[in-house]
């Protein structure tokens, strides 16, 4: 079994450069499937989910050749097939993104219902209230979801909440569909505006997206296209924590200061150091950090997938800190990991009231969730002693070469199969 041994106690100093963003993506990697011309995606990180994606779309006759590990070439111009089977949704929830796209391009798709992290409910009901109103036949049986159109219309869609996923997939169906969509309550995540980018580098009419309210009108075909991801604003805010909690001092590469706004401002507010350039900035944080209070929101609020990270600085933070999450029920699963480290954090429904202390202690650990597993690696990187964290196949769903970019920035991290592999570490950082 695989797992991360670290020895605690280094502050991270240096430069770390930051890969294309995960959940732009499966969005991307989806909508590839909607033209018959090949299409070049660069920047792609080289995760487990793009990993699981791309069998996806193998399976049902998209070619995807790897130029090299970031970029891929992909053919989707003899698909024979419109099921994509639970064993690659099992894995992770966005291959239900090929139910936007195969039923756009071919008025058919079957998918299974969605896995992924266990981090709460995550309906998709508005996936298929955005698909009925375009025209499509829904219907969910026997674990798969079916949607079939003779022909999709443009619909005007009010979503009852803000939902990245269904905004993502609703966009996907209508760029085909014949005449104006418009989607009413729409995310206005990052992703959203680099899939609907793409989308138009494809020769898709979209307007809006970045806003609450996307228009899309409808075109006959898309072509092919080469287009590069956006930086990862979740990898950046991860590092941006990392170098806060160890009281580190680190460059961020290849980043959109824009996209990382609600981090910087959470940061500064609890004493760290932040300067901005146009595709970078540095983290600094020379003294111990004091407390603030967080709710996690839509963009542009605080993102809900930087909540773990947080709350994990803020239990080293000087005072009492509050943290509540507003999107996910189920986020706060790794707080009994924190607690086996020393935290001091109670947990009461969606809040989270957090007491600093001076210090963690190494721990065995596992990882939760993807997030929430990130967390527990800054944990671990500031704690007194080793730590062992198991179940690391959920960090890796989401950062690429993550121990590598801890090393280099002076991190005593190291992935490890064996118990001896952990002596051998052991003796080697003393």
């Amino acid at each position: 079994m695989e797992q991360y041994i670290i020895k605690g106690g280094s502050p991270l100093v240096g430069e770390v450069e930051i890969g294309g963003a995960k959940n732009a993506a499966l969005g991307i990697l989806a909508a590839s499937v909607m033209t018959t011309e090949p299409v070049i995606i660069e920047n792609l990180p080289d995760v487990r989910d793009t990993a699981v994606l791309i069998q996806a779309m193998e399976s049902i006759g998209t070619v995807v050749e790897r130029l090299d590990r970031h970029t891929v070439r992909v053919n989707a111009a003899n698909i024979s097939d419109f099921t994509i089977d639970d064993g690659y949704i099992k894995k992770i929830r966005a291959s239900y993104y090929m139910l936007g796209s195969l039923l756009g391009r071919f008025k058919t798709a079957e998918v299974a219902l969605p896995g992924g992290c266990n981090i709460g409910s995550r309906p998709i009901d508005q996936h298929l209230k955005g698909f009925r109103a375009l025209g499509a036949k829904v219907e969910v049986s026997r674990g798969m979801i079916s949607a079939k159109s003779e022909n999709l219309s443009g619909s005007h869609i009010y979503m009852d909440v803000v939902t990245v996923g269904a905004t993502i997939n609703i966009m996907l169906a209508a760029t085909l569909a014949t005449g104006k969509t418009i989607i009413e309550n729409a995310a206005k995540e990052p992703h959203v505006v680099d899939v609907a980018n793409f989308l138009n580098s494809m020769g898709a009419s979209i307007k809006g997206a970045g806003t609450d309210v996307i228009r899309i009108k409808g075109v006959e075909r898309l072509h092919g296209t080469t287009y590069s991801i956006i930086p990862d604003q979740i990898e950046a805010g991860t590092f941006m924590f990392a170098a806060a909690i160890t009281k580190g001092d680190v460059m961020i590469k290849n980043v959109i200061p824009k996209h990382l706004e609600s981090i910087s401002a959470k940061l500064i507010e609890i004493g760290c150091e932040i300067e901005e350039f146009d595709d970078c900035l540095r983290v600094a944080a020379p003294r111990r950090l004091s407390n603030t209070h967080v709710k996690t929101l839509p963009y542009p609020g605080f993102p809900t997938d930087m909540q773990p990270q947080i709350a994990t600085t803020l239990a080293l933070s000087e005072g009492t800190s509050i943290v509540t999450e507003s999107i996910f029920e189920n986020r706060f699963k790794y707080v009994g990991e924190l607690q086996r480290m020393g935290a001091n954090i109670k947990v009461e429904g969606n809040t989270a009231i957090i007491e600093g202390v001076d210090s963690f202690t190494g721990a065995s650990i596992s990882a939760p969730d993807l997030r929430a597993g990130a967390a527990l690696v800054l944990a671990a990187l500031v704690a007194d002693g080793i730590s062992v964290i198991d179940d690391i196949k959920y960090i890796e769903r989401g950062y690429e070469d993550f121990p590598e970019k801890l090393t280099a920035l002076g991190a005593f991290i190291e992935k490890v199969e064996t118990e001896r592999d952990i002596q051998k570490f052991k003796l080697k950082v003393g």
